[in-house]
């Protein structure tokens, strides 16, 4: 009787947390870096599920789902340099540098770099065996993208006026024909 009393006032058992690989770590440690400052905005979250689904295929509602894997994670979570460890041993150079973009657009998102999110950032780049260069560089490019007046570009795509002026380049150009000599 006394087991039962002590039961009903333990909290339930939480599911066991999925082991984590690249994705689950990098998926963290976005959500890490978003809820660094202590302001974890509807903006951040749904840049995360476009992140995930950009870098990882999932249509919008796998990529909240792994989101929220990675929230759980990340409460629950180990070390900031743990996560780039795993990225580093499991993928390669231009996938280390597409988190490292990725959690550049997570800090840069709110308009404001926070010496927390920064600290995260650069505790995963070393752990992933990036260079300070690296990081410069993709503090760049995600500061390009949150600029551009175009929502493709932080998608990835190319920007709607510049697509179009290449079709229409393409169409008075005729194919070079490397077969062909040049004509005078």
């Amino acid at each position: 009787m006394l087991k039962k009393l002590f039961q009903v006032f333990r909290p339930p058992k939480t599911p066991a947390l999925p082991d984590p690989d690249a994705e689950l770590a990098l998926g963290a440690l976005l959500v890490r870096v978003a809820q660094s400052d202590r302001d974890y905005q509807l903006e951040e979250i749904s840049l995360i599920d476009r992140i995930l689904a950009r870098l990882y295929q999932h249509d919008a509602i796998g990529a909240a789902k792994v989101r929220a894997a990675c929230e759980k994670l990340h409460a629950a979570a180990p070390e900031t340099d743990t996560f780039g460890r795993l990225i580093r041993e499991t993928t390669g150079l231009e996938e280390r540098l597409a988190a490292l973009d990725a959690l550049w657009e997570v800090v840069l998102a709110d308009s404001h770099e926070h010496p927390g999110e920064i600290r995260i950032v650069e505790d995963a780049r070393k752990a992933m065996g990036l260079s300070r260069a690296d990081s410069d560089t993709a503090r760049a490019r995600a500061r390009g993208k949150l600029l551009s007046p175009d929502i493709g570009l932080a998608d990835g795509q190319p920007p709607a006026e510049n697509s179009a002026i290449k079709d229409a380049s393409e169409a008075t150009t005729p194919p070079a024909n490397p077969d062909r000599e040049p004509q005078p």
